[in-house]
């Protein structure tokens, strides 16, 4: 079974909420930039105004407040994330009516209704479920038929020489750079590399998902080190 595992789950929890106020000026570092453009990516193939979309681990709403000025606020979205800390400092990034609806859970049992979303995202966050074949059943089951579950998040290259210059980057220039942009607190998300070992590589990941979608296609970036996947229901 993928995931981290709930010890691992409850560690990594511990230090995303320790850098909050860093995390996004670090998050846009280590992706060399392109958070932004892959999560635009990622809305644009998954999206249309006038959807009901879940932001799953939403964090602070990254992925929600790219959705809502691409969209020209023509969707309404939840915000769903196991850190209250990072749901209420949503509203410093969310000013539109969306930054109230919040919730606060994980990804495995989620309190929504069968059918109840037209589009669920998961930007740089699934890496972090405690199951992943749990996490990826539920997104499912909560999606309407013809919904998308988009993730944008990193990738482990199923090309072993490529997987190891990613895991190479991660494992030990991630820490630098981290510590560049913010100092100590930076060093945390060396914790990064743990979720990446358990994280399955990409074509793994991409059976997963057809095991529930009908359809999948997923785009591959920074040499397979990061991937947009849209599953169809």
């Amino acid at each position: 079974m993928s995931g981290l595992g709930n010890a691992y789950w409850h560690e990594v929890i511990d230090v995303l909420r320790s850098i909050i106020p860093v995390y996004d000026r670090v998050n846009r570092a280590i992706s060399l930039g392109q958070d932004r453009r892959y999560r635009e990516k990622g809305i644009n193939r998954g999206v249309s105004p006038g959807d009901l979309v879940l932001d799953a681990g939403s964090g602070f709403g990254n992925m929600t407040s790219i959705l809502l000025k691409n969209l020209n606020n023509k969707v309404k979205v939840v915000m769903f994330d196991p850190i209250l800390e990072m749901l209420l400092n949503s509203k410093e990034y969310i000013s539109s009516e969306n930054s109230k609806n919040l919730s606060c859970g994980v990804f495995e049992v989620m309190p929504f209704r069968e059918g109840s979303f037209d589009a669920v995202l998961c930007g740089y966050c699934l890496r972090d479920a405690i199951s992943l074949e749990r996490a990826i059943s539920e997104i499912h089951r909560i999606l309407r038929v013809s919904g998308r579950f988009v993730i944008v998040d990193l990738g482990k290259p199923d090309n072993f020489l490529l997987r190891c210059l990613v895991s190479f980057y991660l494992k030990y220039l991630l820490g630098i750079l981290a510590f560049l942009v913010s100092g100590k607190s930076g060093l945390k998300f060396k914790t990064l590399y743990g979720t990446y070992t358990k994280w399955p590589k990409n074509g793994e990941l991409y059976l997963l998902l057809t095991d529930k979608f009908s359809k999948v296609i997923m785009e591959q970036k920074l040499f397979g080190g990061a991937i947009i996947a849209v599953g169809y229901k």
